[in-house]
């Protein structure tokens, strides 16, 4: 029994880890260049996007919410800012500094709107989604934008030595939300509203304003990647964003984050960034087709999902018989 238990925790605990390596063996023997330092540093900067979001994700799950419109906020503020540099003649860095604001903005009212109406978080940024979408293709009348000054392609083409600046700040931001969840009384509240919503209340901690923090603190990362990608692509598109969301979940969800909330770590939302974005460049160089790769995208997203409802159950099984065990004792 101790040899079972053993091994089921060593795979509870490194299992993801594992997937992700044998992963990597596999496509560095199928894929080609897939182990060559110019395919790694590229995919470096094609994660970033994804990492930043899924920071903001995580702390989201955590708390016991979501955000279905933060592809249509990364769709927004990209054409928001592209739109603000090149049609209005704002400044690069007034420009930046104001696509991170609203960012922060979108976020927080989609905080506020969920916290006050009581109505489930899915409804609620799945609506916001739709306006957001409008409202980009208002900024950019589905046509590109582009023509950026000198030197703002520096955020996501440049680099220090061979290190990409996008990944250095990518990892700036991974360790300040590794520091928010287990450094800061934030974090455990964030837990506990995910855990148990009314005993955090009973607790004395204000769950609503928990809350409508992580919402701001998502829509503000949002925009940080989504001025990146704009900085990385050199062109203000309203379709940059569309269902990228998705591929957000997937990552937190895949790498271990409760999607039912209270249960998580940044480790797990960076192990399963790696994952999706090494899976995506590997089947990419195999030439599999992007349809196929949405299958697989989806199917491994139903499979994360359903493992991290049944170790839900799981663990409501040992908290009721170890409730009943102390009674009878």
């Amino acid at each position: 029994m101790k040899n079972k238990k053993s091994v089921s925790q060593i795979i509870s605990k490194y299992g993801v880890l594992m997937v992700f390596i044998l992963m990597f063996i596999v496509f560095s023997f199928t894929a080609p260049n897939f182990t060559n330092i110019r395919n790694l540093l590229n995919v470096s900067r094609q994660i970033n996007t994804l990492g930043i979001c899924s920071v903001g994700m995580t702390l989201l799950l955590i708390a016991g919410s979501i955000d279905l419109s933060q592809g249509y906020q990364l769709s927004l503020i990209n054409v928001f800012c592209a739109f603000l540099m090149v049609q209005q003649g704002i400044p690069m860095v007034a420009a930046i500094l104001l696509s991170l604001v609203l960012g922060a903005v979108i976020g927080f009212i989609n905080g506020v709107i969920i916290v006050k109406s009581g109505v489930h978080p899915m409804i609620v940024t799945l609506g916001v989604s739709q306006a957001l979408n409008g409202i980009s293709y208002l900024f950019s009348n589905g046509i590109p934008i582009y023509g950026f000054p000198e030197g703002f392609s520096l955020l996501g083409q440049g680099t220090i030595g061979v290190i990409p600046i996008s990944l250095i700040i990518m990892v700036i931001i991974m360790i300040i939300g590794h520091f928010i969840l287990s450094g800061l009384p934030y974090g455990r509240y964030l837990y506990a509203v995910g855990s148990n919503e009314e005993a955090a209340k009973l607790a004395g901690v204000n769950t609503g304003t928990v809350k409508m923090i992580a919402h701001t603190l998502s829509g503000f990362l949002t925009a940080i990647a989504a001025v990146l990608l704009l900085s990385r692509t050199n062109s203000g598109l309203s379709s940059n964003g569309a269902g990228f969301e998705f591929n957000v979940i997937t990552a937190c969800v895949l790498g271990g984050v409760s999607n039912l909330g209270g249960r998580g770590t940044m480790y797990q939302a960076v192990l399963g960034v790696l994952i999706m974005g090494f899976l995506e460049n590997g089947m990419t160089l195999m030439n599999i087709n992007e349809y196929w790769q949405l299958v697989v995208k989806g199917i491994l997203l139903l499979i994360a999902v359903v493992y991290d409802a049944s170790i839900s159950r799981s663990a409501e099984r040992v908290k009721k018989l170890k409730a009943i065990n102390s009674e009878n004792e």
